[in-house]
């Protein structure tokens, strides 16, 4: 049993019991057993932090079962390892070296030192931040659906921001708020910071507190803090003007609406496709291009160490930086200053690779089982689900069962990692001291 082993079939646990919770008749309205189908789609969608559902969660099911996918979008935020040490923790257990590798690679840290912290503060991270969601989101849905719900709606719609799930328990997700800046403000905060990463957050807490306290031995910010920011900077204003410039003049999404709310679904749009799965307007009704640009954004994903999924942002800018040193004609991947090691260029091209396998691979069965579909719309699903995003041009429910289940086994690779399923399945690599002559090959 590998670490890579552990962290897959713990996942694999987590929604089986998912699912048998989401099953049982008071998890729905009308009282009876739900379909295995729709509770393990339910299940999977929120372990795997995707938000897609083949039902609608406000009317389906009842106050337990949203309380059941709230909980499991919240276990697989954190993460297998991250929630089970926090009960070790909890009990005043301490855990072995075993425990340790395990959370040094399900976290992706350079080291094992500093595990028990690293679990505390990002519990205590993620509950400030959703708590901050929780009350900032009071003013918008208690007027409207009064104390109770209005409570009930803000906790649930924080915890699956954060966890960048996407699951809503409006009929029309967000899109009955989309000129509410309050909503759409909140709701892509808690997005972005959940996608960054924890490391990335507690290096910016750093920051302001030593400026605050005018600290003159300022700590300086690593390579993942500055590769992070910026990529998710640079797709954030790329996506928001794309979207603005594209769906401008399409009636359905933006043409109807004033300047001040297309700005607004414009920025909410390039948020949510970093793997959360809200939406403001009608994904459906959105122009070919516009699709494809999200499409891309959501291949892309969120950052390594956090909430999110896809291929992350590093991935792209180690691949990005390879292609221009190959065309400045240098023998060095550099970013910002500082060589990257090959270990690192051969992991970046496995993850892209092994997602663009799963993501054909998946596309192609859906396309042999539902040929009545489009080729974007099946597309748009598949990529939404490997890279947990959520958003769908409205087929979900739609599609036959062999579809849904093809899309569990996507939405699964894409929570746990292709690179780690491929650990788990072929076990820890084993050291050769065997070396084979170097010789050249056309490329290109």
């Amino acid at each position: 049993m590998t670490v890579a082993r552990t962290i897959c079939l713990g996942f694999l646990a987590v929604i089986v019991v998912g699912t048998i919770l989401l099953m049982m008749p008071f998890s729905t309205t009308d009282g009876k057993w739900n379909d295995l189908i729709v509770a393990l789609f339910t299940s999977t969608s929120a372990v795997c932090v995707t938000g897609l559902s083949v039902v609608d969660p406000g009317t389906y099911f009842s106050f337990w079962g949203q309380l059941f996918i709230a909980l499991l979008a919240q276990v697989g935020g954190l993460g297998y390892m991250t929630t089970t040490t926090f009960l070790i923790l909890l009990i005043g257990r301490k855990f072995d070296m075993r425990q340790k590798i395990a959370i040094q690679q399900a976290l992706d840290r350079p080291g094992m030192s500093g595990s028990a912290q690293v679990i505390r503060s990002i519990i205590a991270t993620t509950l400030i931040f959703e708590i901050t969601g929780v009350f900032l989101l009071l003013p918008a849905f208690v007027p409207d659906h009064g104390w109770s719900q209005g409570l009930w709606l803000a906790i649930f719609h924080s915890i699956n921001a954060w966890n960048n799930a996407g699951f809503s328990l409006f009929k029309d997700n967000l899109i009955g708020y989309q000129s509410s800046f309050l909503v759409v403000f909140t709701i892509t905060s808690l997005i972005i910071f959940g996608g960054i990463g924890y490391q990335v957050i507690l290096e910016m807490y750093i920051w302001l507190r030593n400026r605050f306290l005018k600290k003159t031995n300022n700590v300086g910010f690593t390579l993942d803090f500055k590769v992070a920011t910026s990529t998710t900077l640079i797709l954030l204003v790329f996506g928001t003007i794309a979207f603005f410039c594209i769906e401008l003049r399409n009636q359905q999404t933006f043409g109807s609406l004033n300047l001040r709310d297309q700005l607004l679904v414009a920025w909410f749009q390039s948020v949510t496709p970093r793997t959360a799965g809200f939406n403001t307007i009608d994904i459906g009704k959105m122009t070919t291009a516009g699709l494809f640009i999200m499409i891309a954004l959501m291949f892309i994903g969120a950052s390594p160490g956090g909430t999110g999924g896809g291929m992350k942002t590093t991935t792209l800018r180690v691949l990005t930086s390879c292609t221009k040193t190959i065309l400045q004609g240098k023998e060095e991947v550099l970013l910002y200053e500082r060589k990257i090691a090959v270990s690192l260029i051969l992991k970046a091209v496995g993850v892209l690779v092994g997602s663009i396998v799963t993501v054909i691979l998946s596309t192609i069965l859906i396309a042999l089982t539902d040929p009545q579909l489009d080729f974007i719309q099946i597309l748009f699903e598949v990529v939404s689900a490997f890279a947990t995003v959520g958003l769908s041009t409205g087929i979900t429910a739609s599609i036959s069962t062999a579809a849904k289940i093809i899309l569990i086994a996507t939405m699964y690779i894409g929570r746990v990692g292709v690179l780690l399923l491929m650990s788990a399945l072929l076990g820890d690599p084993r050291p050769t001291r065997i070396h084979y002559p170097e010789e050249n090959l056309l490329v290109g």
